[in-house]
């Protein structure tokens, strides 16, 4: 089985390369961010006719969230349950899975904009709603997958300039110690399970040629619980997607799974 997350920065936009990528790489379930619409624009048709059922939490603009699978989606949530946000950030659902049923929590986690803003604030109380949102959901669901863009740089490997960039948005200790918490939870790195290439990235500013001069962060997630940690075969990140014309700044990290 084969799970990915991609933030297509527009679904309306990039619809045609989702496409494209997913003919070339049928994963079973796929976690999209940023789809910057509302619902009743999503491209069910499309999905459909593609393979894949799909459940979706838009938004006019900014956010949204989705998840495609090839199996039913079930028990379906949006949003963090009990924590008051007028942002669509968060679609969870339960498929089936090698194994017994697998629970896929996909999240558009708060960019926080800098330390000290309202908007880092506000990346706070949403990371500690999450976490206290994730260990119920753990209970219930002990084979359980994390992804998403987090918007976050765990270690000073998942950036370009771990130094000059110290203390800034996406590497500040307040964000790197949430997602040891998250860990904590009884959640493993899937990409760290493994031995990956130096200077590794997710994501790459459109701006001074960060792509073809690989300045970039690791910032998109996949996290696995313990239950489905042996299950773990293989995770990598697609770098070709970011390479074609107008594409998301981001690129899929995928995530393989064993019977």
């Amino acid at each position: 089985m084969q799970l990915a997350t991609w933030n297509i920065n527009s679904l309306t936009v990039r619809l045609p390369q989702v496409l494209d990528w997913l003919a070339a790489n049928p994963v079973d379930v796929l976690g999209l961010q940023e789809l910057k619409l509302v619902d009743e624009k999503f491209p069910h048709d499309a999905f459909h006719a593609a393979g894949y059922q799909a459940v979706s939490f838009g938004q006019r603009t900014y956010n949204g969230v989705a998840l495609l699978s090839r199996t039913p989606l079930e028990e379906v949530v949006r949003n963090i349950p009990g924590h008051d946000d007028d942002q669509a950030r968060v679609i969870a659902a339960t498929v089936d899975g090698p194994g017994g049923p697998l629970r896929v929590v996909n999240g558009y986690f708060v960019n926080g904009q800098a330390p000290g803003s309202d908007k880092f604030d506000y990346k706070m109380r949403w990371l500690q709603a999450l976490q206290e949102w994730l260990r119920g959901e753990l209970d219930r669901h002990p084979r359980l997958v994390l992804m998403g863009d987090f918007n976050i740089a765990p270690e000073d490997r998942d950036s370009f300039d771990p130094v000059g960039l110290a203390g800034t948005i996406h590497h500040t200790e307040e964000e790197r110690a949430h997602f040891q918490a998250l860990l904590g939870l009884g959640l493993a790195d899937a990409f760290r399970l493994f031995e990956q290439p130096e200077k590794s990235f997710s994501w790459w500013d459109y701006r001074m040629l960060g792509f073809q001069k690989n300045r970039g962060l690791r910032i998109d997630h996949i996290l696995v619980s313990e239950a489905l940690r042996a299950q773990v075969n293989a995770c990598h990140i697609d770098r070709t997607p970011r390479k074609n014309k107008q594409p998301s700044d981001h690129a899929p990290v995928v995530l393989h799974l064993a019977a």
